[in-house]
């Protein structure tokens, strides 16, 4: 079975005593609200991935890979399967909203994302898949 391997990002921070996780608004409203993520390399580890693509997809430099939440299989749309991981990541330092261009090209190449903390799972409706773990996050 050929499978493209992504991770996914649960960007969580404490303010004001609240853990709240990162979203972005992609340009395309289409596209809808999203929590950062990308595929990983040929040959990349995936512990490296998940913060290269992190680096890449918010511009963020401070924060801490906590753990692996899930891994499982996930056939697209278009019918590749897509050996997924989600990882909660703690941010130190990040502003309350920001704007960031993807620095890891492909079809992200020239747009720029709309980055803005949540505090609860029914805060932001996400694209399918993405908002799977918001309760365990939130628990």
């Amino acid at each position: 079975m050929n499978t493209v391997k992504k991770v996914y990002g649960y960007l969580t921070r404490l303010k004001d005593n609240k853990i709240q996780v990162l979203v972005f608004q992609h340009p395309n409203l289409e596209a809808g609200m999203q929590i950062p993520k990308g595929t990983v390399e040929t040959g990349e580890e995936i512990d490296f991935a998940i913060i290269r693509e992190m680096q890449e997809e918010t511009g963020l430099q401070k924060f801490k890979v906590e753990k692996l939440i899930a891994e499982y299989f996930w056939k697209n749309d278009d019918g590749v399967i897509h050996n997924r991981f989600f990882y909660r990541i703690n941010v130190t330092e990040a502003l309350d909203e920001w704007k960031y261009q993807p620095t890891g090209g492909g079809e992200e190449s020239g747009l720029t994302f709309r980055y803005f903390w949540i505090s609860s799972p029914h805060e932001a409706e996400l694209v399918r898949g993405h908002g799977d773990y918001l309760d365990y996050i939130f628990q």
